[in-house]
């Protein structure tokens, strides 16, 4: 059985941004998520991503973190992770949670 994306995005909450100190998926940084069946009742993961600019000294981090989340999943046999700069990021993506750790309002 293939894996759930909200399976997916459950495990991706437990990325942390280290600068702002809230999940990736709580940011809006996750725009994507594409689960297809695989061989053997495995998961091949697709993710497309951004972050909050361009230039994030964080980007490599938050992409290999994210890679190792979804791998750790039970029957996921492969991820990508893929960044991607459109449509641009900006706070309106952030969920409710996210706005209230960081006071914004």
């Amino acid at each position: 059985m293939p894996v759930a994306e909200d399976t997916v995005r459950e495990a991706l909450k437990q990325v942390i941004d280290p600068e702002l100190f809230v999940n990736i998926v709580d940011l809006g940084l996750i725009y994507t998520v594409t689960v297809e069946p695989a061989d053997n009742d495995q998961s091949s993961v697709s993710v497309d991503m951004t972050m909050t600019s361009p230039a994030c000294p964080a980007g490599p981090q938050l992409l290999s973190q994210s890679k190792e989340a979804v791998t750790r999943l039970e029957g996921v046999c492969d991820v990508e992770i893929k960044l991607v700069m459109e449509p641009p990021w900006t706070p309106d993506r952030m969920t409710e949670d996210a706005r209230d750790q960081l006071g914004i309002f």
